[in-house]
C-alpha cells in the first residue's frame, strides 16, 4: 500500500512538471493582439456584427456597448439583444441608440420558443439578422465584457490574416477580492489539462478545441457551415461547444492573448463564482455523473493530494516537486492573465471549493430534476437528450 502511495506520488509530480514545461514552452507562441503586426486595417476590410446578448445586465450592460459602438473600425455594427430581462436592460440599450444611429441596433425577446435556451435562442435570433444583411464576420460576446478602442479592429486584422474561420481571444478577467484571484488563478492553471491554447491552429491536435462567450469571432460563411447556435439550441456551454463543432469540421481556429484589452468581471466574490460554476459544471460533463465524480476524485488527488504527500515517507519529494511546479505554472500565466502568482500558496483550498462546487452542482441538479436557466426550468432528461446528440 505504501509503495502504491508512493508511485501515484510520483506519477502525479511528474505530470505537474511536464505541464509545467509544456505551458511554459508553448504559451510564448499564441499571438498577442497587442503586437504592432496587429495594429493594422483588416485585409479587405470584412464587415462585422458584434452580438451581445443581455438577460438582467443592467449593472454592464452600458457600458459593453458603448466599448462596442465605440471601436475605432468603422465597417462595425453592434446588434444587442434584450433577452426577456426584467431590470432595466431593455431601457438602458433602448437610451443608447439615441447617441449611436445605425451603428448599434436593439432587439427585443418576450418570449422563448420551446427547446432553447434564452441565450442561445439570442444569438441564433441575431446572427440570422447581421447574416441577412451581409456582415461578413460574427462577433460574440457578453454583456459584462469591456473592449478597449482597437479590439475588435487588431482581432479581425489576425482573423483576416491568419484566414481564420474562428478566433477566440482570452479576456483578462477583473480580480476584486482575494478571492476572486484564488479561484481564477486556479481555474486558469486547471484550463492548461483540458486544452493546450498553443495547439489550437495545429488541425492534427483535436482535442485541442476552445470556445469563450467574452470573445467568438467567426467568419459568417462558416458559422451558417457548422448550423451556428440553430445546431445547439439547448447548449448551456454553447461556446466551448461552438469551438468543439469548427474543429471538428476540420475549420481554421485560432487563440490569441490581449492582456488588458478585453476585460470581463466574471463574478462576485467566492460565491459569486461558485454560483456560477454550480449552474454550469454539470453541463460541462454532458450531465454524466460518473463522468463528474470521476473528475471530482481526479482533481482532488491531483491538487490536494500533493499536500498529504509531505507527511508520506518517501513521497515527501515528490509533494514538493508537484507543489512547485504548480507554482511555476502559476508563475507562466502570471504573464498573459496579470492575476498573482502568489494564489499559488492558496491551491489546495482553491481546489477544495471547486470539487465541493462539482458535488454540489450533480446533487442540486439531480435533486430538483433539471436546470433553471435565465428564468426557464429545464429538465434533466431533455438536457441529457440534447447533450448526447452533441457529442
Amino acid at each position: 500500500m505504501h509503495i502504491a502511495m508512493v508511485v501515484i506520488a510520483w506519477g502525479i509530480a511528474l505530470a505537474w512538471l511536464w505541464k509545467l514545461v509544456e505551458a511554459a514552452v508553448g504559451l510564448p507562441s499564441v499571438a498577442n493582439l497587442l503586437a504592432a503586426e496587429y495594429d493594422a486595417m483588416p485585409v479587405g476590410e470584412p464587415s462585422i456584427a458584434v452580438i451581445v446578448p443581455a438577460r438582467n445586465e443592467a449593472a454592464g450592460v452600458g457600458a459593453c456597448v458603448e466599448s462596442l459602438a465605440g471601436q475605432d473600425y468603422a465597417r462595425l455594427r453592434v446588434i444587442a439583444v434584450d433577452d426577456r430581462s426584467t431590470d432595466e436592460t431593455g431601457a438602458i440599450l433602448n437610451r443608447l441608440t439615441g447617441g449611436h444611429g445605425e451603428r448599434l441596433e436593439v432587439l427585443h425577446v418576450t418570449a422563448l420558443p420551446e427547446g432553447w435556451l434564452g441565450k442561445t435562442h439570442a444569438m441564433a435570433l441575431a446572427a440570422h439578422r447581421a447574416t441577412a444583411q451581409g456582415c461578413d464576420y460574427l462577433l460574440f460576446t457578453d454583456a459584462d465584457v469591456v473592449f478597449r478602442r482597437d479590439a475588435v479592429r487588431r482581432a479581425l486584422a489576425m482573423a483576416c490574416a491568419d484566414e481564420a474561420d474562428h478566433l477566440v481571444v482570452l479576456p483578462t478577467t477583473v480580480v476584486k477580492t482575494w478571492g476572486e484571484g484564488m479561484l481564477l488563478a486556479y481555474l486558469q492553471v486547471m484550463a492548461v489539462w483540458v486544452v493546450r491554447i498553443w495547439r489550437v491552429a495545429d488541425a492534427k491536435a483535436r482535442r485541442d478545441a476552445i470556445g469563450v462567450g467574452a470573445f467568438n469571432l467567426m467568419r459568417a460563411t462558416s458559422y451558417k457551415e457548422v448550423g451556428g447556435f440553430d445546431a445547439m439550441p439547448m447548449e448551456i456551454v454553447e461556446d466551448l461547444t461552438l469551438g468543439r463543432r469548427v474543429k471538428r469540421a476540420g475549420m481554421r481556429q485560432r487563440v490569441a492573448i490581449a492582456p488588458g484589452m478585453i476585460c470581463v468581471h466574471w463574478a462576485a466574490g467566492v460565491r459569486g463564482i461558485l454560483s456560477g460554476m454550480t449552474k454550469n459544471i454539470f453541463a460541462v460533463f454532458r450531465f454524466r455523473a460518473g463522468m463528474l465524480v470521476g473528475a471530482a476524485a481526479a482533481i482532488a488527488a491531483a491538487c490536494i493530494g500533493p499536500v498529504g504527500f509531505l507527511g508520506v515517507r518517501g513521497a515527501r519529494g515528490a509533494g514538493l516537486l508537484a507543489l512547485a511546479s504548480v507554482a511555476g505554472l502559476y508563475a507562466v500565466l502570471r504573464r498573459t492573465n496579470r492575476i498573482s502568482a502568489g494564489y499559488a500558496v492558496l491551491f489546495p483550498v482553491a481546489a477544495a471549493l471547486v470539487v465541493f462546487t462539482m458535488l454540489r452542482s450533480l446533487a442540486i441538479t439531480v435533486g430538483r430534476g433539471g436546470v433553471n436557466w435565465r428564468g426557464t426550468f429545464y429538465s434533466l432528461a431533455e438536457l441529457r437528450e440534447h447533450g448526447e446528440r452533441q457529442s
